[in-house]
């Protein structure tokens, strides 16, 4: 953990905010103007005994005057979210609510983490024990953003905090608002849809290879991801224009075994599979329905299987793990597995299904991946 001391910075803000020159200042503290000065650029700190009478004279603690904040290092975020993570698996709701907002309180000025508490309520409010209380939730992550945004200065985590907002206010259903952030920012006809290129070319002239190459693969890699996650939801915009979203699911199935992405994400072509499966379902296609839920409950078998879900590189995509474990959760996914499990019961029970639940092999899929069971379909004895 990491003590941030802000203090030149809270002599300014407190200074300004009373209308004060340093000279007043100064003669209030007994000393001169350029010892003030000092003391706002960081120069020199005021001993104990003024920082007191200081303190008092702002009409504040002398923590805020300091601007004591405690902050975490990214270990220490990637440790409570994935701590918190299980815990929503394992622990009553309230209980891991209780904790991670207690977190928040103690860790208000670390904004990496709050982006991060945002996420893991974004990935878990479902489980709220009321559609009310799930709002709620989410209205709490955006006020960790609005916070994010009006006091963060690293413009990354304010990039990130904007996007989670507008899916957390999608999930609210507040579209309009998600628009208003998003429309703008995500043109993909503005010029800083050419700054990745611009940085490998850049890279490369300053004669940095090894980052250029690097940097080539994980933009390689996160558009096959958009790619994929792309045609997933136009599958969902075209449902009933079967012959354009047969013809995506050619295509796409097509980069995913080229490329390896069951291996690679496995939870993204569970989500790529389960919608075709329900585009299928939903148009009386009940064998290419059946087809496409095998294929999903392959990529869910190779998450539910594993000890813990996390993100890799291949002998293609080499690169991938140095940056993979510079981001802010690391190679940890944002829910823990056992959640996984939970929430396969509702996705089968799509109305898109109605056609094909009595068929065997159906309830076959449906009793391996709900109840984890080996084998063919439970019998039942009277």
């Amino acid at each position: 953990m990491k003590n941030e001391i802000n203090l030149s910075n809270n002599i300014i803000r407190l200074r300004r905010q009373r209308k004060l020159t340093q000279e007043t200042l100064a003669e209030f503290m007994g000393v001169t103007k350029a010892s003030v000065s000092k003391w706002e650029t960081g120069q020199s700190i005021p001993d104990i005994f003024l920082l007191s009478q200081m303190a008092a004279f702002f009409d504040v603690t002398i923590d805020e005057l300091v601007g004591y904040e405690a902050r975490l290092s990214g270990q220490q975020i990637r440790h409570y979210y994935g701590e918190l993570s299980r815990d929503f698996a394992s622990l009553p709701f309230h209980t891991v609510l209780e904790k991670a907002r207690s977190l928040a309180h103690r860790y208000y000025a670390c904004y990496p983490f709050l982006l991060q508490l945002g996420i893991l309520y974004w990935n878990h409010y479902m489980l709220a024990e009321s559609e009310k209380e799930g709002r709620e939730l989410l209205q709490e992550a955006i006020a960790w953003c609005d916070r994010i945004l009006e006091s963060c200065g690293d413009s990354g985590v304010c990039s990130e905090a904007l996007v989670l907002k507008a899916g957390l206010n999608l999930s609210l259903g507040k579209a309009a608002e998600a628009v208003d952030a998003l429309e703008t920012v995500a043109d993909p006809g503005r010029l800083t849809g050419q700054s990745g290129l611009m940085l490998i070319q850049a890279y490369e002239m300053a004669g940095e290879g090894e980052k250029a190459k690097s940097f080539v693969q994980v933009k390689q890699y996160l558009e096959l991801l958009n790619l994929v996650s792309g045609a997933a939801l136009l599958l969902s915009l075209y449902e009933r224009d079967l012959e354009r979203c047969e013809e995506t699911v050619q295509r796409i199935r097509g980069i995913i075994e080229l490329y390896g992405l069951e291996e690679l994400h496995p939870n993204l072509t569970a989500q790529f599979h389960y919608q075709t499966a329900v585009v299928y379902g939903g148009n009386g296609k009940g064998k290419e329905a059946l087809e496409a839920l095998l294929l999903f409950e392959k990529s869910c078998n190779r998450l539910l299987e594993s000890e813990e879900i996390t993100f890799h590189g291949d002998g293609y995509f080499d690169l991938l793990d140095a940056w993979i474990e510079k981001l802010p959760l690391g190679r940890m996914a944002p829910r823990d597995r056992s959640f996984l499990r939970e929430n396969l019961r509702a996705a089968l029970s799509h109305p898109a299904f109605g056609g094909i639940r009595q068929n065997r092999e159906f309830r076959s899929v449906e009793s391996r991946l709900c109840n984890g069971e080996q084998g063919g379909v439970r019998e039942d004895h009277a």
